[in-house]
C-alpha cells in the first residue's frame, strides 16, 4: 500500500505564527522518520513558510491566487509558490473558496512549476469536478463539520465513500477525508471508508500537546499502511 497522507492545515490560528508553529514542524520531522508508511504534509501561511522550512521540508503554502507576477498588491501569485520554498499548494479550502475557473488556473500554474496541488471539496460532486483538473490530492471536507470535533467519518461516512467513488470514476487521485477529525478512531474509520489519508487543523493546532496528538494519528495511519 502507498503511504497514507497526514496533512495538517495551520490556518491562521495564533499557533500558526508563534513558537508552537515550529514545535509542530519539528514534531512532523521526528514522526516522519519514525513512521515510514505515513507522509506528513504541513500547509502553512506564506508568511511563516521560511521559518517552518528550517525545521521541516514537506510543506505546502495554504493558498495562492490565480494570477501571474505583476502589479497585484496583497496577492500571492501561483507561480511564486516554488520561489518561497513550497513543495505544494493547498487550494480551494472552504474557508478560502475560488470559482472553478480560478482553481483550474491555480492547478495549471502550480503544476507548471513542478509542484504538487491539493484541492479541497465540500461535497462528492465538487470533488468529481475537481478530479478533471488532475490535482495530486483531493480533500473532502463538509464545511458544517469543520472545527466541530464531530468527525465526518462518524457523522457523514457517505461523504467519504461517495467522494472516493466519484473521484476514482474519473482519475486515480488519492482522496483525503477532513472535517472534525479528533480521535484515533476517526482516523481509522476514514481509511476504512476508502480515504487515502486525512486533512485536519484544530485537532493539532489547538491541542495542549500537539505532538502527542500527531503521534497518535501517525501511529493509527501507520498501522493501516502496512
Amino acid at each position: 500500500m502507498a503511504r497514507l497522507i497526514f496533512a495538517i492545515n495551520y490556518k491562521a490560528y495564533e499557533t500558526a505564527f508563534n513558537e508552537r508553529s515550529l514545535d509542530i514542524a519539528r514534531a512532523a520531522s521526528r514522526l516522519s522518520s519514525r513512521y515510514q508508511g505515513v507522509r506528513i504534509i504541513l500547509a502553512v501561511p506564506a508568511a511563516v513558510m521560511g521559518r517552518i522550512l528550517q525545521a521541516y521540508e514537506d510543506v505546502y503554502v495554504e493558498h495562492v491566487d490565480p494570477i501571474d507576477f505583476g502589479a497585484y498588491t496583497g496577492y500571492l501569485p501561483a507561480s511564486a509558490a516554488k520561489l518561497i520554498g513550497a513543495k505544494g499548494v493547498l487550494a480551494n479550502h472552504s474557508e478560502h473558496k475560488m470559482v472553478y475557473r480560478d482553481v483550474e488556473k491555480v492547478v495549471k500554474a502550480v503544476k507548471a512549476q513542478g509542484l504538487e496541488v491539493m484541492t479541497c471539496a465540500d461535497t462528492p460532486g465538487e470533488a468529481a469536478g475537481l478530479a478533471y483538473l488532475r490535482p495530486d490530492f483531493i480533500a473532502i471536507e463538509p464545511p458544517e463539520l469543520i472545527g466541530t470535533g464531530i468527525s465526518v467519518s462518524r457523522a457523514r461516512p457517505e461523504v467519504i465513500t461517495d467522494g472516493v467513488k466519484a473521484v476514482k470514476a474519473i482519475a486515480d487521485i488519492p482522496v483525503l477525508a477532513g472535517a472534525g477529525i479528533t480521535y484515533r478512531e476517526d482516523v481509522i474509520k476514514a481509511i476504512e471508508l476508502g480515504a487515502s489519508g486525512i486533512l485536519l487543523a484544530s485537532a493539532v493546532m489547538k491541542a495542549k500537546e500537539p505532538e502527542k496528538v500527531m503521534e497518535e494519528f501517525a501511529d493509527a495511519l501507520s498501522s493501516l499502511a502496512r
